[in-house]
């Protein structure tokens, strides 16, 4: 069986206009061609669904009930079709956690000047590729590697920042360092947070790691003093919480920030996002 949204079209302007020469009219063909079109539409389903006389069509019992579930097609077609046409144009931008920081707004404007016709909607997703994989974005600010089916460029480098309770006597220090961990539980996003435990060396990182599952779990776990983070300083300049202090950690490595997309199927404008980024970030971000 080899159902065809044409036929379910044709079936549906006939029920409509109550004549095959109405329906023809509407959908812009011969009166023969729809005929043809019912035709191969009854063979394909094997029953008679329209019974014609001299004056009008009817549908059958078997008619009735198939032209009602050709609406409801045709609807979601239509629907779908409305969706895809209402995202043409746009440059959707994944990111897990903090997107670019406190360059995110300026390098929103800056895109909308260079690009009125591709605005960029941000979209937050909590997973590794922030939406590549879920087909949620084009392009995706990632903090971690990912594996070979994506392109990746370096557009900047993050000093990192220990987050912890407002109660915490470490908020009564102006900086930390990574030996300071140590004995410590640590709040871990491990799908998509910027922190692992291999940043330690063997036997030199924090006592345990709490699992959470987004920024905001994070946050809510260290504003109750029950883990501390190390995060990049987009966090702290995306997730002000009241409860949270952030304080630079002096020694640790500085975190990656790249941008990512499918290698074989890079987005029209990924250069030019890679070019704004990378001025962007490089002159105060």
């Amino acid at each position: 069986m080899n159902i065809e949204l044409r036929q379910l079209r044709a079936l549906v302007a006939i029920a409509d206009h109550g004549t095959f020469t109405d329906a023809a009219i509407e959908l812009g063909v011969s009166q023969a061609a729809v005929s043809r079109t019912i035709a191969a539409l009854e063979a394909g389903l094997g029953v008679r669904l329209l019974r014609r006389t001299t004056r009008n069509v009817a549908p059958t019992v078997a008619g009735g009930r198939v032209i009602a579930r050709a609406r409801r097609i045709l609807s979601e077609v239509a629907e779908l079709e409305r969706v895809v046409g209402d995202g043409r144009g746009e440059f959707r931008l994944g990111y897990a956690w903090a997107a670019f920081g406190r360059q995110t707004t300026a390098l929103q404007r800056a895109w909308v000047a260079e690009h009125p016709q591709a605005p960029m909607v941000l979209v937050q997703c909590n997973t590794l590729t922030a939406g590549l994989a879920e087909g949620m974005s084009e392009i995706s600010v990632v903090r971690r590697p990912l594996d070979a089916r994506f392109e990746t460029v370096l557009i900047a480098t993050e000093s990192p920042y220990a987050a912890v309770a407002a109660d915490d006597p470490w908020a009564k220090r102006r900086f930390l360092r990574m030996a300071d961990f140590a004995g410590r539980t640590v709040g871990i996003d491990s799908r998509s947070g910027t922190t692992t435990l291999d940043r330690w060396e063997p036997g030199a990182g924090p006592a345990a790691a709490r699992e959470t599952g987004s920024v905001d779990e994070w946050l809510t776990l260290i504003a109750a003093g029950q883990a501390v983070g190390l995060t990049s300083e987009a966090t702290v300049a995306q997730y002000p919480r009241p409860g949270v202090v952030y304080r630079p950690v002096r020694d640790a490595q500085p975190m990656p920030v790249w941008l990512a997309w499918w290698r074989d199927d890079p987005p029209a404008l990924h250069q030019a996002l890679v070019r704004l980024a990378c001025d962007i970030l490089g002159n105060g971000g």
